[in-house]
């Protein structure tokens, strides 16, 4: 990071001692903020920072993380599998397990500041709006719900936007299945498309993983 992207870190982090607290990143601006102060950290950041562009709204379940995606050998754990660290297992999350991350962007500094807060509660995860702040939080927002289940209290039109009408669950969800719930298809004699219990098997997918090969024998190096 620039020591100019270092100054600017250390004025919004004086400006916003209560409200924010930092993540490690060697080269970002990675922020944890709670829910309750959420609203009032993005107009902060809008109004005296110049973070007037709110990019994305990325939803986020973290009942599964640190965990291997496959059982099978530890070279599964350094290639295949979901936040593992290379090299050796990933650390399981231990907070709440919904949280919203925010990619703001401020064009007259030429940063980029990411925010994450956590939902309180897991049965039924909420946070307030952005839509008063940013915008073009709105469609955003709707796709956080849709697909993650996270209700924003004052949205003003929370609806699904990516589901068809009538859809059960929040597909991106970890413990959603994989092939669904329901399968579609067009019935030629109703004439109609019609909604049946999903037809396919359930199974695991396990890459191919090629732990010996004669290619790299000891017996053979130099003779290539």
């Amino acid at each position: 990071m620039s020591l100019r992207s270092q100054e600017f870190a250390a004025r919004i982090e004086a400006r916003l001692a209560d409200g924010l607290a930092r993540r490690p990143a060697p080269a970002d601006l990675l922020y944890d903020v709670p829910a309750s102060e959420l609203v009032a950290v993005a107009t902060v950041l809008r109004d005296e920072f110049s973070f007037e562009l709110l990019i994305d709204i990325a939803g986020m379940d973290y009942s599964e993380y640190g965990s291997d995606q496959w059982r099978t050998t530890s070279a599964t754990s350094s290639g295949f599998g979901r936040a593992v660290i290379r090299g050796g297992e990933g650390q399981p999350h231990t907070g709440p397990r919904f949280a919203a991350v925010y990619q703001l962007l401020s064009i007259a500094n030429n940063e980029r500041l990411s925010l994450r807060a956590f939902c309180p509660d897991d049965a039924e995860p909420a946070l307030d709006t952005l839509t008063g702040v940013h915008a073009g939080a709105n469609w955003f927002e709707r796709e956080a719900f849709d697909l993650f289940g996270i209700v924003f209290n004052g949205h003003p039109d929370l609806r699904r936007i990516l589901t068809d009408y009538g859809f059960i669950g929040h597909p991106f969800r970890k413990d959603f299945p994989l092939i669904g719930n329901v399968e579609v298809r067009y019935d030629e004699t109703k004439k109609r498309v019609v909604y049946e219990p999903v037809s396919i098997v359930p199974r695991t997918l396990v890459p191919r993983v090629i732990r010996d090969d004669a290619r790299y024998s000891p017996e053979l190096a130099g003779k290539g």
